[in-house]
């Protein structure tokens, strides 16, 4: 039996949150004979919620599919001083809580260091090093390339380049490197570091669904709500943060320009976020009301409410690079597994919507590139929009975390062969 230690800053046990990447990688690992132990910080990201309320510095949750243990950390709002701080209290914090663990029931064969942020890859290759194993680092988020491209950070400042410089350091160490997008040997190329880190090591494992619990949630949660009924309007739905990243306005905007000439298509907006208030009021003074905000609804809900769909969209804001290399959202594979079409306006060169056939991406980023998918789906004639249901279902299989775990195991075995 293999022991593997996954860290990952922003997870959740089973008894507070199930959906995480992370809880299906430990569900499947289990069920095929690994001993997974998973490493968090005990506070919750946009939570005031601390699992530690006293002066331990780890507290151990076990479930049935791994050890979740929570590493102290401190509380805080927002983006700020307080949450960089946390950031460090979970580095600092891990050295100490893996030195108990391993006096408790021995070291790991593997250590899975996650970002978001790269502090916890760093304290992945460091432990993995103290304890003579090795290290798998995954990299969600391209760090600091996402912060200059959402103009976080100035790309000639001195933070910027020590970023890139711990970048190039984290990847050099690793003993394996998984992005979650299918760009990233690319990345390490144009970045000019493929003649210092070797691209055999690096390994691709997108987002996913896991099916089972998807369609167990569409059979068994039923959600009433009238707007779902099958009333023979053409519904297109967004299920997301309503933010201004995501550019929801432009829905709002495409929904105007529709509603002047086809009162049979209806947009729902599912979900919450600091623009829905200024959007919704937009709506109500306009008196439009072919698309509706129903608000925040639980992750359980969302397999039967994409179910009544016809069409669903995924939008953000145009970004330069951002998308360069590959996108892993989260709501494009709940979109999948629902086997219905994709509208996106979010271009990139690894576009999984076109691979497999399975949606549209518009060009141009406006509101009018929107409604002109909209239409095309619209219009469409059955026989064809069929194929795309079809073609979405076939996606939604191939990212089924059943399989994106057999991969992972691959990369584990793959690693360990290196030793």
């Amino acid at each position: 039996m293999k022991n593997i230690w996954i860290f990952n800053h922003y997870i959740s046990p089973p008894s507070i949150e199930t959906g995480h990447r992370h809880n299906k990688f430990a569900k499947y690992l289990v069920n095929d004979g690994y001993n997974v132990k998973l490493f968090f910080s005990s506070v919750r990201h946009n939570s005031e919620k601390n699992v530690i309320s006293d002066d331990r510095s780890y507290s151990i949750e076990e479930t049935n599919q791994g050890d979740y243990i929570a590493v102290k950390t401190r509380n805080y709002k927002g983006n700020g001083k307080q949450r960089v701080l946390n950031m460090i209290d979970f580095f600092c914090g891990l050295f100490k809580v893996t030195k108990s663990i391993k006096k408790q029931s021995g070291k790991p064969d593997i250590i899975y260091a996650s970002s978001v942020h790269p502090l916890t890859c760093v304290a992945g290759i460091l432990i993995a090093k103290r304890y003579k194993v090795k290290c798998i680092v995954e990299i969600r988020d391209l760090w600091p390339l996402t912060l200059v491209e959402m103009e976080a950070l100035k790309p000639n400042s001195i933070i910027t380049k020590l970023l890139y410089r711990g970048e190039k350091w984290i990847y050099k160490k690793a003993d394996s490197i998984i992005f979650t997008m299918e760009g990233g040997k690319q990345y390490i190329k144009d970045r000019g570091w493929d003649n210092s880190i070797e691209l055999s090591k690096v390994y691709d494992i997108n987002n996913g669904i896991d099916l089972d619990v998807y369609h167990s949630q569409k059979v068994n949660q039923m959600l009433e709500d009238s707007d779902l009924e099958d009333d023979g309007t053409f519904k297109v739905v967004y299920a997301g943060s309503i933010i201004k990243s995501n550019v929801i306005d432009y829905l709002v905007k495409s929904a105007e320009q529709l509603s002047k000439e086809y009162k049979d298509i209806k947009l729902l907006i599912y979900g919450d976020g600091t623009t829905r208030a200024e959007l919704e009021d937009y709506c109500k003074n306009e008196g439009l009301k072919s698309i509706i905000f129903k608000g925040r609804v639980d992750k359980k809900d969302i397999p039967y409410i994409l179910s009544k769909s016809n069409l669903n969209v995924m939008t953000g804001a145009p970004v330069k690079n951002l998308y360069k290399y590959g996108a892993s959202l989260n709501k494009m594979f709940d979109y999948m597994a629902s086997e219905k079409p994709i509208l996106s306006n979010i271009e990139c060169e690894y576009d999984i919507l076109e691979k497999y056939n399975c949606g549209i991406t518009v060009k141009g980023e406006t509101a009018e590139s929107l409604t002109e998918g909209i239409l095309k789906f619209y219009n469409m004639e059955k026989e064809k929009y069929n194929e795309y249901c079809q073609n979405s279902r076939r996606a939604a299989k191939d990212y089924d975390f059943r399989k994106l775990t057999d991969k992972l195991e691959m990369v584990i075995s793959e690693t360990l062969k290196n030793t």
